[in-house]
Formats: C-alpha cells, sequence, structure tokens
C-alpha cells in the first residue's frame, strides 16, 4: 500500500470549504484504490496574519519541503490585506520549489453550457501551460520619490534561454501526447527583446517534435480566437503574465472558474509540486457554504494523477462528470446545491 505526505494549505476565503470537500472525495477514492494519505493540515493566510503578523512562518518553505506534494486552497483576503502581499509568499513557493510548469486544463464537460453560444463540449478541450518562475512574476524594480507628483515606478520582466526552452519542451511533451498542436503565445512585435527570445527558441525546438503542429501568436490576437474559435487550441504556451490571463478566459469558456484546476509542477521532482483551483478566495461568498468546490476536487485527482494513482484520479473525474450530467449544480452554475450537498452527489457516483 502507497503512502503519501500531503500538505493542506487551504488558505483564505472560500479556500477552506472547498479544501475540506476535496479532501472527502480524495480520502474516498484512496480507500478504494488501497492508498493513504498522511494530510497535514498548515492553517495560513490572513488569519494567521493577524496572530503573528506575517501570511506564513519564516521557515514555511523548510516545513513544506519533505512532503510528496501540496494540495492549496485560494489566498488572498482583500479586505485586510493588498492582493500583492497577500501573493508573495505563494509567488516565492512557486519560484523556490522550482514549479516552473503551471498546467491548466479547460474542458468543457457535457451537461453544462458555454458562454459561448454555438459552442458544445467537443469544441473546448485545451490545456493552458504557463511559465511559472520567471517572467513578469520576478520582482525586478522598484518606486522612486514616493507619494510625490513625480513618481516613478519600473518593473522588469526577466525571461532566460533556459526558463524559455524547459518550458517549450514540456509544451511540446504534452501537445505530443494529445491532439499535436501547439499555439505559443507571445508579444514579439513590441517587446521585442524577451518575446524575440521566446520566437527564436520554438524555432530551435519545433523540429525536434515533428509530430505537433506549432505556431504562434500575438497576446491580443490568442484572446480573440480563443473566443472566436475556440476549438483549434489544444495546448497553449505562454509567459507568466500571460498565461495567468489566458487560463482566466479558458476556465470561464469551460463553463467558469469554479471547474477550473490546475497544477504548478516541478517536472524533475525535486521538489513537491502543488495543486490547487484557478478561482480566489472570492471573499463575498466565503463562509456562505456555496462555494463550488468542483475545481478544487479535479485538482486533487491531477495531484493523484501526478503521485502515479491514475485510476484513483480517472474515478474522481469521472464522478463528477457524471454529476454534472445528471443536472446537480451549485449557484454560480444556476442550481441550488450548497458545498457540501454537491460533493455527496460526486462521493456518491464515486
Amino acid at each position: 500500500m502507497s503512502t503519501y505526505r500531503i500538505a493542506l494549505y487551504a488558505g483564505d476565503g472560500i479556500g477552506p470549504e472547498v479544501i475540506d470537500q476535496a479532501v472527502r472525495v480524495l480520502e474516498a477514492a484512496c480507500r478504494r484504490h488501497g492508498c493513504t494519505l498522511e494530510l497535514v493540515e498548515h492553517p495560513w493566510g490572513y488569519a494567521y496574519y493577524q496572530q503573528h503578523g506575517r501570511l506564513v512562518p519564516e521557515d514555511y518553505l523548510e516545513q513544506l519541503r519533505g512532503f510528496d506534494a501540496i494540495l492549496l486552497g485560494a489566498v488572498g483576503w482583500p479586505p485586510g490585506l493588498p492582493d500583492h502581499l497577500t501573493l508573495a509568499p505563494l509567488v516565492r513557493l512557486r519560484q523556490a520549489f522550482d514549479q516552473y510548469a503551471c498546467v491548466r486544463p479547460a474542458r468543457l464537460l457535457p451537461g453544462l453550457r458555454c458562454v459561448l453560444a454555438d459552442k458544445e463540449p467537443r469544441h473546448i478541450d485545451l490545456v493552458v501551460v504557463r511559465e511559472n518562475s520567471e517572467g513578469e512574476y520576478v520582482d525586478v524594480g522598484g518606486r522612486l520619490r514616493p507619494g510625490r507628483e513625480d513618481e516613478l515606478a519600473v518593473q522588469t520582466a526577466l525571461h532566460t534561454r533556459q526558463g524559455v526552452e524547459r518550458i517549450l519542451g514540456f509544451a511540446f511533451e504534452l501537445a505530443r501526447s494529445r491532439r499535436g498542436r501547439l499555439t505559443m503565445v507571445t508579444k514579439s512585435n513590441a517587446q521585442r527583446f524577451a518575446y524575440r527570445l521566446w520566437d527564436e527558441a520554438l524555432l530551435r525546438l519545433a523540429p525536434e517534435y515533428p509530430q505537433v503542429q506549432a505556431d504562434r501568436q500575438h497576446a491580443d490576437a490568442a484572446v480573440m480566437n480563443l473566443v472566436r474559435m475556440p476549438e483549434y487550441f489544444d495546448v497553449i504556451v505562454a509567459s507568466n503574465l500571460f498565461g495567468d490571463i489566458l487560463t482566466d478566459l479558458a476556465g470561464l469558456l469551460a463553463g467558469g472558474l469554479g471547474l477550473a484546476p490546475s497544477a504548478n509542477l516541478n517536472p524533475q521532482r525535486k521538489f513537491p509540486s502543488m495543486f490547487e483551483p484557478v478561482h480566489g478566495s472570492a471573499p463575498d461568498i466565503a463562509g456562505k457554504g456555496i462555494a463550488n468546490p468542483t475545481a478544487a476536487i479535479l485538482s486533487s485527482a491531477m495531484m493523484l494523477d501526478w503521485l502515479g494513482q491514475a485510476q484513483a484520479a480517472a474515478d474522481i473525474r469521472s464522478a463528477v462528470e457524471r454529476t454534472l450530467a445528471a443536472g446537480h449544480r451549485t449557484p454560480d452554475l444556476g442550481g441550488t446545491l450548497g458545498t457540501r450537498a454537491f460533493t455527496d452527489c460526486v462521493l456518491e457516483l464515486l
């Protein structure tokens, strides 16, 4: 029997609510497939900040280092702390553990309606691969003369050839295992130093993957085309910032962010990878018991896949799909079921 040590970092807002339900499903699937989870909770976030004056302990990375994986809920509590502060420990974690491949699938499940009138499940099945360790999310820059009329802010993105080539290689491998189409999204017509580096890397790597049809689009065109013809896309690879923006749009096309899972992977497995729903902490509905737990549940399935429990992961996805196809919905999808009641339906079908 395999045992996995999982760090639970539920975070803020609806994070604890959806993680609680994801854990229920995880444990049920693991019982069926003979694996054991050792779950360790880490009560970090805004509540921790109120008590200790910081969002996470000083040694939080060392506390997480020895786990097989991390399951995150959501971070952020704008009523009490600016987003750039609450996000900082998460960004540092991704970079320190070299979780450079952020994988965010977007698939419209049967029974759900797309916001685009003429699109059906067969039209929307794609994955956004986001470079997760450098680019626009590296803190390079600063502010000069704060508060004065002549205040100056400088923010510099950082792109390395190694970082670009390894995320492109990861995306090519993923495309080869899917439908064989890769689209790289940049803005090299305007940002001609950083994104020409990306363009040149694509030209170097593409011949190594003759099974994959590769093209590139500027970010503005990609946003337009995702709405105009989402069926064109299979694997999209982009920088940290563009990938972040595109995944929200892709998640919306697939039914909403309450359904969108993600993985922050260290492909070399030198550090634990982290799995999280794409949605935020949603302070406006926190504590009401109406949050959609689907994204967290599907993120936990991605975690099981990563840990080598493919059949348990497949069972979870199947149970979620059948639950939604049967018409069970949380309020964000037009239904009336609360967070726990929806999960009860998933567990019944699991």
